[in-house]
């Protein structure tokens, strides 16, 4: 993980630094002690974490992070207990309290190294052999998405989007991996950005099958097919 040290105070920088030496995954590409010049560099060098202070001149942690367009995972490093709610509502990973030990500081950082896994590389789905659902991991959290809840499947660029009457959860994906794993006996593929469950379509009216309030769409390609399996 690329991470950023932010800290207006030189020892705690130091201490931070000395930690995360300990930790082979972590690599230090910047080292600030003003936000702002952490504002510009990140303009050019992208980075997983940010190990963050929060009372700072100039700018806070906070303020820091409300302006940032596209948040790496954050780690805020303070030693103000009063900042924890504001930390949390801004969806940081963790929230080290000085002075922390090392111990903590580790803790934290596998928190990240979950998380992370999770973006670059976990962002996908996993069908349980003989389950009868589906393991989609997306946004930090890991969800449960049984067959007989999935409306439909709808492909987005290199997303995948799952409706079901709760929700929307979108994963990194392809419907074409999909589509040779999900059981055929429930699922059908009927356009080229479309896999449907067979017991959610209620009618067929033109080109378009109805799945209660929703209208999806059948590829010419695989018109033959839908209509000869589902009708």
């Amino acid at each position: 993980m690329k991470c950023f040290i932010i800290d207006d105070e030189e020892l705690a920088r130091e201490l931070v630094k000395v930690y995360c030496e300990k930790i082979p995954e972590l690599e230090i590409v910047g080292e600030f002690s003003d936000a702002s010049d952490a504002v510009e560099a990140l303009k050019t060098q992208k980075v997983d974490l940010l190990l963050l202070d929060i009372q700072m001149p100039e700018m806070t942690g906070i303020e820091f992070v409300n302006g940032l367009n596209q948040r790496p995972l954050i780690i805020f490093t303070t030693a103000y207990k009063e900042f924890a709610l504001d930390g949390f509502e801004l969806d940081v990973t963790d929230y080290l309290l000085k002075p922390f030990s090392f111990e903590r500081f580790e803790k934290a950082i596998s928190k990240a190294k979950t998380l992370v896994s999770y973006t670059n590389e976990g962002l996908k789905t996993e069908i349980k052999p003989e389950k009868d659902y589906l393991v989609v991991k997306s946004e930090h959290k890991v969800f449960r998405i049984f067959f007989n809840e999935i409306n439909y499947i709808q492909s987005l660029r290199e997303y995948v989007a799952f409706y079901t009457n709760e929700r929307r959860t979108m994963t990194l994906g392809s419907l074409k991996k999909l589509e040779s794993e999900l059981p055929s006996d429930k699922f059908i593929r009927v356009h080229k950005s479309y896999i449907i469950a067979r017991h959610r379509v209620n009618a067929l009216e033109g080109g378009m099958l109805q799945l209660g309030k929703e209208e999806i769409p059948i590829g010419p390609s695989y018109k033959e097919r839908v209509l000869k399996e589902l009708f």
